[in-house]
Parts: C-alpha cells; structure tokens; sequence
C-alpha cells in the first residue's frame, strides 16, 4: 500500500472503492513539506545569520514567498497546489472539489506539513521533535490570523476568478511575503502550517497550546472569505475546479505508475 493509498482510505473508510487521484494526494502531500521545510528551514538559517530580528523576519519572508512561487507552479498541475486546509475547505464549497478529494488533500496536508518540520529540524542538527515554547496566544495575534487568512483567500480566487491564473502563484507568494509584514501574528494562514509548526522551537514555532486559536481565527477567516466571495463573484463555482491553478485529476483515481 502506497502513502497515497493509505490517506485515500483515510479519506473514504476501509474497503470502499475511490475516484481521489493519488497523484494529487502525493502532490499536496510533497508541496505541503517543501513549503514548511522552506518556512522553518529558513527561520532557523536566519537566526544562525544574524541577531537582528527585523532581519531575520525578511529572510523568513523572502524564503517562504520565494518557496511557495516555486512549488505552485511545479505541483499546481497535480493537484491545483493548496497546499492549505483553508484553500482546500473553500474549494469544496464552492464546488472545485468533492467531500472525499478534500478530506484526503487536508490529511495530506498536516501530514506533509509535520513531515517537513521533522526534516527541517534534522538539517539544522535539531531533535527531529522539539516542541515549541512560542507563545503566539494573544488576542491580537489571533485576530491577526483572522485577516490573513481571509485576505489569502480572497486574491486567490479573486485572482483565479479574473482569468489571470497564470500569474496566480506569484500573487500568492506577494501576499504572504507582504502579510509577514502587515500583520502582528506573520501570517500563518493555513492550519496546516500552525499544526506542523508546533514541532520547532525555533524562529517559527508557535507552541502547541496557541495553535487551536490560530487554526479557530484561521477557519474563521476561511467562512467570512466565502461569505464576501459569492457577494463579489456570484459565478466563483464556473471556475473553483482552477484554484489555485489549472490541474487535471485521474477520474479513475489510479496512481501514475
């Protein structure tokens, strides 16, 4: 049994037949890593660098947009590269994907999130597990999450929806470049990315106790950006199946072997 397998049968339950492509499982799966190991990685690069924080924030910045551009347009074509339970719980709303694909892209999401954390922290000569004491519990960096996640949404499928898909992960990687800048809590934005970030005590760590605030603000954010969504673009449903970008799925489901 492969990865993919194993998170589909997750998704559906044991012994049901599913149509989720595991090409996409394993592409949110890697993207998911990839971004964490770029977002921990490079705190961790930072901090080793330098002791000006200021300067440290920008390295964090610059690596994980410059990251995140880089893995939207290699794995976008899986799996439309959420990389992201928020981006994936508002594209099931609107109908971009089914109950079963969104379940197994979030599953795939923590996992390959917790993944790249333990390898990031290996790189860097660091217990593969070393729990956060980031305190990151404050009403203000809460709220914080609330405005990030909600701004995140909104130019992906505002961007998406404009037909400019093509610049679509570049607009994304700005967006959270500048976010890391504009608000108190540097944008986490994915609930998926504050889970696995719980396993670094390092620059971007954020302690295990101040995550279920932030993953609450953040699926927070998620609902009153759907909500602002249908009001701006009525149509977001036409094209929900192109966020982030344009991606074919298998609809048999079966593995690219």
């Amino acid at each position: 049994m492969t990865i993919a397998d194993a998170i589909r049968e997750a998704a559906t339950g044991p012994g049901r037949s599913s149509t989720i492509d595991g090409r996409a499982i394993v592409a949110e799966l890697i993207g998911t890593g990839f971004l964490l190991m770029g977002v921990v990685g490079s705190g961790i690069m930072a901090e080793n660098l330098t002791d000006d924080v200021g300067l440290q924030l920008l390295q964090n910045a610059f690596a994980t947009a410059g990251i995140l551009v880089a893995l939207i347009l290699a794995l976008g074509p899986a799996s439309g590269a959420h990389f992201n339970p928020a981006v994936t719980i508002a594209d099931r709303v609107f109908g971009g994907i089914d109950t079963p694909t969104a379940v197994a892209y979030v599953i795939a999401q923590i996992l390959g999130g917790i993944l790249g954390v333990i390898v990031a922290n290996i790189m860097f000569d660091l217990d593969p597990v070393d729990w956060s004491t980031k305190d990151r519990s404050a009403g203000h960096l809460v709220f914080a999450e609330v405005i990030a996640t909600l701004g995140l949404l909104l130019v992906i499928f505002g961007v998406v929806r404009s037909g400019r898909s093509s610049v679509a992960a570049f607009t994304v990687g700005a967006y959270i470049g500048g976010a890391y800048y504009f608000t108190s809590s540097t944008s986490f934005a994915n609930p998926a990315v504050t889970i696995a970030r719980t396993f670094s005590d390092t620059f971007a760590g954020i302690e295990p106790a101040s995550a279920p605030g932030f993953v609450a603000a953040q699926l927070g954010g998620t609902a009153i950006a759907v909500a602002l969504t249908r009001y701006l673009y009525p149509d977001t449903g036409d094209y929900a199946d192109s966020v982030i970008i344009p991606h074919e799925r298998d609809p048999t489901g079966s593995d690219a072997r």
